[in-house]
């Protein structure tokens, strides 16, 4: 029965203390959060921090909760602001981006055991996937982490960042051609 409903619907269930509704909203939501998180955050420790800390501040929070925007805006929004404040603290160690693609291959969802030739195929394209994304500037880079990554619609996207749609659509093209130069270079660098 719980499937059934919006997320919005879900959020004021447990505002009214149903906890089986925060498990749907759990279920539904943690994978999608954490992979957004897991681009954003320099360090692996702290999309852990951010993604415990997320579900956390929506528990604390929920009590005010009205469905003004989607659940996962929301959602989305207590993350990221709960990043942004980690990356402005003077302390912030920032780590190589090996730390973080280790991290992220690790958590691939690769779906069954692959052959070691396999894997290691499959983790050079997740490499060379990698490095091309975190080459685009940031607000394209996270148009396209939202969309491709976490699932959101143009329009979550848009409310998440307070951009019109249409500049999260110019966002989104531009990245899209940034990374299709990006395979063409490197096609041919190969066929040289």
């Amino acid at each position: 029965m719980l499937n059934a409903l919006s997320d919005e619907a879900l959020m004021l269930r447990y505002r009214d203390g149903d906890l089986p509704a925060f498990q749907e909203l759990y279920r539904r939501h943690s994978r999608g959060l954490y992979r957004f998180l897991s681009w954003h955050a320099p360090r692996r420790e702290w999309a852990d921090e951010v993604a415990q800390d997320s579900w956390i501040n929506l528990h604390q929070a929920r009590q005010h909760y009205q469905p003004l925007s989607s659940f996962r805006t929301y959602l989305y929004q207590i993350a990221r602001n709960r990043l942004l404040d980690l990356l402005r603290q003077p302390q912030a160690q920032l780590t190589g981006d090996d730390a973080l693609l280790d991290h992220l291959l690790d958590t691939a969802d690769t779906g069954a055991a692959l052959s070691a030739d396999l894997a290691l195929e499959a983790r050079q394209r997740t490499r060379a996937l990698h490095t091309a994304i975190h080459a685009l500037p940031g607000e394209q880079k996270e148009a396209l982490i939202l969309q491709q990554f976490s699932g959101m619609s143009l329009e979550e996207i848009a409310e998440l960042v307070a951009v019109p749609v249409e500049t999260v659509k110019s966002r989104l093209r531009y990245a899209m051609k940034k990374l299709r130069q990006h395979y063409a270079a490197d096609a041919d660098k190969e066929s040289a």
